[in-house]
């Protein structure tokens, strides 16, 4: 399952904080969507996924912005 956090017509850093707080709020999802118009989130969400210890899918140009998929931290095994 893919959450899906719209953030379209908020500028940075509303994008990253929007997807830090789903992240937060979802621990049993694993894969985010983030809808983004501000071309700073190709830039902000990297860093957040990497501060997290997370990983960015895949960047999509789309209509009116950005989707970027994220991927967190898998959690650890054994």
């Amino acid at each position: 399952m893919t959450a899906v956090i719209d953030a379209r017509g908020h500028r940075c850093p509303v994008p990253s904080l929007r997807l830090r707080k789903a992240l937060q709020d979802q621990p049993d999802i694993d894969t985010f969507r983030l809808l983004a118009s501000d071309p700073m989130a190709r830039i902000d969400v990297p860093f957040l996924m990497g501060e997290l210890g997370g990983r960015v899918l895949s960047v999509e140009e789309i209509p009116d912005g950005l989707a970027i998929t994220v991927e967190r931290r898998a959690a650890p095994t054994g």
